[in-house]
């Protein structure tokens, strides 16, 4: 059995799911994008190579390897996207909480019945279907469970649109003993720079207390507010518009001081090594076109 442990985003990494481009489909149509950076990259002719994307997270899963980190994958399945296994469940303290996704991404759940069969049923949560939460929105940091959200009236209207506010109540009902702080994020369907698909997009803490944020993320400046005061301006690394757009927050923690970022996320990298960190740097822009980097493509399992 998977005995499960997930408490923080920067505990030393044991296991993860890490995603797949293998038979990754054909290119989708303008009509079939679920955000706006894969729609402007399908329309300028640049949406990535399924050779490259694989590249890359073969490159991502040396790095992992090489750190003793157990890697799961998901199973193939033909012709499906199958790289952001974030999405797709997440893991607080040590539950399994299954994801409601958008329903045509359903099958992503099949490809890991595997792992899943070996983790305890009493440890898995499923939400009613009207509860809807996606792993990248939810980031942990001790005693918090940090959500983004959006609360805007044409909710139902917008696909990048992914957690609503009866998904932040599912998660404080199942964790009361932890502080559920929720933020109410950019959203557009048409613009990459003016949407934050999900929190991680606009927000990670990195180590113990270091964390990396784009402040016009956030619908109401006092949420960006409250996060600059709980961490410390002194702590927190600010993004622009657009090193947001690239997803300079999208990184993803193997330890507290080792950290795997985008090797073109020059600013931040240097950044990082000045607060002490080990930063691995890899090749991840393909898979960035998709609006989704190194923590979207991950499903941590364990972490002590």
């Amino acid at each position: 059995m998977l005995n499960l442990q997930v408490k923080n985003e920067s505990n030393r990494l044991h296991a993860v799911i890490l995603g797949i481009a293998n038979s990754n489909g054909p290119t989708p149509t303008a009509e079939e994008a679920y955000d706006p950076k894969s729609l402007e990259h399908i329309l300028a002719g640049t949406y990535p190579q399924e050779s490259d994307m694989v590249f890359e997270l073969n490159s991502f899963k040396d790095v992992l390897n090489r750190y003793g980190v157990e890697v799961y994958r998901p199973d193939l399945i033909e012709g499906l996207n199958q790289i952001f296994t974030r999405d797709i469940g997440f893991v607080i303290d040590d539950y399994f909480i299954k994801s409601n996704i958008l329903p045509d991404r359903a099958q992503e759940w099949e490809a890991i019945q595997y792992i899943i069969d070996q983790i305890a049923p009493d440890k898995l949560i499923t939400a009613p279907e009207e509860f809807h939460m996606e792993g990248g929105d939810v980031i942990l940091w001790n005693e918090y469970i940090f959500i983004g959200t959006y609360t805007g009236e044409d909710y139902a209207q917008i696909n990048t649109a992914r957690t609503n506010l009866a998904g932040v109540e599912f998660i404080k009902s199942k964790f009361p003993d932890r502080k559920v702080v929720s933020f109410d994020l950019i959203k557009s369907m048409t613009n990459a720079r003016a949407n934050a698909l999900h929190l991680d997009c606009c927000f990670q803490p990195v180590g113990a207390d270091k964390a990396i944020i784009y402040p016009g993320g956030f619908r109401n400046p006092a949420d960006y507010a409250f996060l600059r005061d709980l961490f410390g301006a002194e702590n927190l690394f600010e993004i622009t518009g657009d090193e947001m757009y690239e997803m300079f927050s999208n990184v993803f923690s193997i330890a507290p001081n080792v950290v795997v970022s985008e090797r073109n996320f020059t600013r931040l990298n240097n950044w990082l090594r000045e607060q002490n960190f080990i930063v691995e740097e890899i090749p991840y822009h393909e898979i960035g076109k998709q609006e989704g980097l190194l923590r979207c493509s991950t499903l941590p399992l364990i972490r002590k």
